[in-house]
This record gives structure tokens, C-alpha cells and sequence, in this order.
């Protein structure tokens, strides 16, 4: 009877170890896609503003590895809603109007995101949605994909829209506030990540946040899966 518990715990581990690799390997697709389109957004604005700070440091690419946080990413395979890349550098200097185009450059980013999860949910009720009962092996993972798609990019959108240094909300709120209290407020930059990190690990941002980005995932998916 040992032998047989043994067994049996052996098995239950190595059906969880193959549960982790099947969830790691539809979780990074999504992910990866989700940060790169993200920061090159950021920078390709930027340059079609003019500055070719990020196109001279290889950041206009597609190329994931050039864009991951090794703190995001891991925040990103935790919570499944919230994490953040390594941002593009962005030289204001090159502007004709730093403070506007500085916004747009911003919320390049954020709408990048929220377009990718637009197109993801369409994909996978339009498209992909209708094969669900009939699909294979094949299928299924591509279907939850999709759907894992549309809840990182509306979560990378909304956590990034926050006024906090350095993510994306915080230049916008700098482009809007008088240049005096954008002055003052760009000086709080330094804190800001440790802040974001505070938030984040005491579910702070879960509780702020989270509700709006389950909101714009139900209004995206529908009764989806």
C-alpha cells in the first residue's frame, strides 16, 4: 500500500510540473507580445515626433528581449493583469512641443495595448470563438491565448495610466499640470518605482485597479469561455 501512495504522489507531481509548463508556455506568448508592441509604440511616435533616441538604441523592434524588466515580467507571470517593461528612452529635447508631444508619446503605449486586446477579443469570438466546441489539441491553446491576450493588454494599459513615476499616466499628468507643479512632480520620479513595487506586492493597486480592468475585460470577452 506504501508503494502505491508513493506512486500516486509521484504522479500528482508530475501532472502539477506539466500544469506549470502548460500554463508558462500560454502565458508567455501574450505576454511578450503585449510589452514589445507596448514599447515600441512609445518609441515610434517618438520618432515620427522626431527624436531617434529609441531607433538608434534598437528599440524600434519586435524583438522582445530588447524591451523585458526582469521585475515586470515576473510581477506580469504572477497577477496576470499588471507588470511593466523596460522603458524606451525618449529625448523631449528633439520636440517641437515637448509637453504636448510628450503626451502623446505616453498614451502611444496604453492605446497600443488596448488596440492589441480589441483586436484579441475579436479574434476570439469572431474568429476562433465558434470552433471552440469542435477544436483540437491545437486549437484550445490558441483560443486561450487570445483570450489571455486581451486581459494582459487591458491590464498593462490601465496599470500603466496611473500617475505614478515613471509609468505612462505620470507624463501625462507632467504634459497637463502648470510647468512649475510638472517640475515639481517630475522631482518624485525617484520614488516612484519603489512606490510602484510598495503598491503592488501590498495589493494595493489589485484593489484600485483590478475592478476596471475586469470591467474592460467583460465588456471586451462577453460570455467568451
Amino acid at each position: 500500500m506504501d508503494e502505491l501512495w508513493t506512486v500516486l504522489w509521484y504522479i500528482r507531481k508530475i501532472m502539477d510540473f506539466a500544469a506549470i509548463i502548460q500554463r508558462f508556455a500560454i502565458l508567455t506568448p501574450p505576454i511578450l507580445l503585449a510589452v514589445t508592441v507596448h514599447e515600441m509604440a512609445h518609441g515610434w511616435v517618438a520618432y515620427r515626433l522626431g527624436d531617434p533616441t529609441a531607433k538608434l538604441m534598437g528599440r524600434l523592434t519586435l524583438n522582445p528581449i530588447r524591451h523585458l524588466d526582469p521585475i515586470g515580467t515576473m510581477v506580469f507571470f504572477l497577477t496576470q493583469t499588471i507588470g511593466w517593461a523596460k522603458p524606451v528612452p525618449i529625448n523631449p529635447g528633439y520636440f517641437k512641443n515637448p509637453r504636448n508631444d510628450m503626451i502623446w508619446v505616453s498614451l502611444a503605449g496604453p492605446g497600443a495595448n488596448i488596440l492589441l486586446a480589441i483586436l484579441s477579443a475579436v479574434l476570439l469570438r469572431q474568429v476562433l470563438g465558434s470552433f471552440w466546441e469542435t477544436s483540437g489539441f491545437f486549437m484550445r491553446p490558441a483560443l486561450y491565448m487570445a483570450y489571455v491576450s486581451v486581459q494582459i493588454n487591458v491590464g498593462l494599459a490601465v496599470f500603466n495610466l496611473l500617475p505614478i513615476p515613471p509609468l505612462d499616466g505620470s507624463k501625462v499628468l507632467m504634459g497637463i499640470l502648470p510647468p512649475d507643479l510638472a517640475s515639481s512632480f517630475e522631482r518624485f520620479e525617484r520614488y516612484g518605482f519603489l512606490l510602484i513595487l510598495v503598491l503592488v506586492f501590498t495589493g494595493v493597486t489589485g484593489r484600485v485597479i483590478v475592478p476596471l480592468i475586469l470591467y474592460l475585460n467583460k465588456l471586451l470577452l462577453g460570455t467568451v469561455l
